[in-house]
């Protein structure tokens, strides 16, 4: 049994992926997959019924992947964890759309742990929870998080408090590593006070 545990320490855990058309789709399908085989349920929310269109480095249009629930249909409280992939698109889009933003901000109030990599933390910066935290992202969202009242740092994954953050693409393996792990312990990602 301890070993089933260990292989599935998400096992009984419901984890939401906020996404968006222009998600990049290493950033989606790769913490997904960490979530789903530590034995997570996992449902793609989205701004849109139907589906959303996933990029590569941006600007190729690679699969379309299935909307399991509209933002405006989820309750944040069903859910364990939260994910916000990048892609630039992606998260410029779910920071222009007030019911996305407070789904993100819902997590931060219910002392959820939440895990952004890329520029998934643009939503982060929109909803104020970065102010007092120490985070990383794509550098080019380092001044928007300063602005913010956070702090940015050059890491891989760097870990605040039951936030996980990471830079990009590259940096997936200790990024999902990481977010298995905090989900696990259910590590709290609170507002800063």
């Amino acid at each position: 049994m301890a070993g089933q545990q260990q292989q599935t320490p998400l096992q009984g855990k419901r984890v939401a992926f906020l996404a968006a058309d222009g998600v990049e789709e290493v950033e989606y399908t790769e913490p997904r997959a960490a979530a789903e085989r530590a034995g997570a349920q996992v449902e793609l929310i989205s701004i849109q019924q139907g589906s959303i269109q996933s990029v590569n480095k941006d600007i190729n249009k690679s699969k379309a992947y299935p909307v399991d629930r509209t933002v405006s249909d989820a309750n944040p409280a069903d859910y364990d964890g939260l994910v916000l992939p990048g892609g630039v698109v992606n998260p410029d889009k779910l920071r222009q759309f007030p019911d996305a933003m407070r789904f993100v901000k819902a997590f931060f109030d219910q002392s959820k742990p939440v895990a952004a990599i890329c520029h998934g933390p643009w939503s982060l910066v929109e909803t104020g929870v970065v102010k007092g935290r120490t985070v990383t992202s794509f550098p080019s969202l380092r001044t928007d998080i300063t602005n913010a009242g956070g702090r940015w740092v050059d890491e891989e994954v760097h870990v605040d408090s039951g936030l996980v953050t990471s830079r990009k693409p590259t940096d997936l393996p200790a990024f999902c590593n990481q977010m298995v792990a905090a989900m696990a312990k259910g590590e709290q990602a609170k507002v800063p006070v």
